[in-house]
């Protein structure tokens, strides 16, 4: 008896910690209203699921319970409810995974006019990549990782030229614009998440994730990698800024590009190299 009353009370307490809870979903900054749909659709199917098993479980405790003059009757077998169970159980997985099949369509069906952005993740910082002028990112590969090409960008390929390099945690897209955020991962597992666009993918080392999404509404928002990636990972975080288009171009236009920092790095080597080359010593003497 005490039992049952104890797990009729948990399910009241899970309904009004629910109605009342002050822990909800961040306000939504994107285009995934569908993401937040889908997930409503699991959370009340799995709502009435509870409440039902449950308060099923208490009703049978006390009518099914042990007294004088009763006796619960033993029935391992029946067939009628074991096929009623599953057809609501199947429903209610259907129910679940068309609403999220739906919006993981859309989610990976980029628009043709979606600006790119690369997010590169390593232990434990972010760095970015826009395409310049020709719309085209270079092609990168860890085998082209060098000090000065922290991207890993092949240098002999024409379109990585012009490429924007981000080297901070700090990325700036613009309000009401598509954009498709392509995934690299230098070392291990990451993922790429801002609560408020309800984006989030994985950064699989070796393979190329990607996803699109519309910024809807402007300001500052925090980028978390939700995958344990390592003993920093609670400090792998950045920072995305939601402006205006020219706000936004203002920015992009004072970052350096692919070509810039090799023309730096090829200028300062040359410099080091007549600096300790043979004889520049004495030279300098003379």
């Amino acid at each position: 008896m005490a039992v049952a009353i104890v797990i009729a009370l948990l399910v009241l307490g899970s309904i009004a910690f629910h109605l009342f809870s002050p822990w909800w979903l961040t306000p939504r900054a994107s285009n995934w209203g569908s993401i937040d749909d889908a997930l409503m659709v699991t959370l009340y199917i799995c709502a009435v699921a509870f409440v039902v098993l449950n308060l099923f479980i208490a009703w049978s405790i006390m009518r099914y319970r042990n007294r004088p003059g009763h006796s619960a009757h033993f029935d391992p077998e029946n067939t009628k409810l074991e096929k009623r169970l599953t057809f609501w159980t199947a429903v209610g997985i259907a129910g679940m995974l068309a609403p999220g099949l739906v919006a993981w369509h859309e989610y990976v069906t980029v628009p043709k006019d979606a600006a790119i952005v690369e997010a590169t993740g390593q232990q434990w910082q972010w760095a970015f990549r826009f395409p310049g002028a020709d719309g085209v990112l270079g092609s990168a590969n860890i085998s082209h990782i060098t000090p000065e090409n922290s991207f890993g960008i092949n240098p002999r390929d024409p379109y990585g030229r012009d490429d924007v390099l981000i080297e901070s945690n700090e990325l700036r897209l613009p309000v009401d614009k598509p954009v498709k955020m392509v995934l690299r991962s230098k070392d291990v597992l990451h993922d790429f998440y801002v609560p408020q666009f309800r984006a989030k993918m994985d950064l699989v080392p070796g393979i190329v994730t990607y996803f699109w999404m519309t910024p809807t509404r402007t300001g500052t928002y925090e980028i978390l990698c939700a995958e344990l990636c390592g003993t920093g990972h609670h400090m792998m975080r950045g920072t995305v800024i939601v402006a205006n288009e020219r706000d936004f171009g203002s920015w992009l236009s004072e970052q350096p590009t692919f070509g810039q920092l090799m023309a730096e790095a090829e200028t300062g080597g040359a410099q080091l190299a007549r600096a300790v080359a043979p004889g520049a010593n004495a030279r300098g003497a003379r």
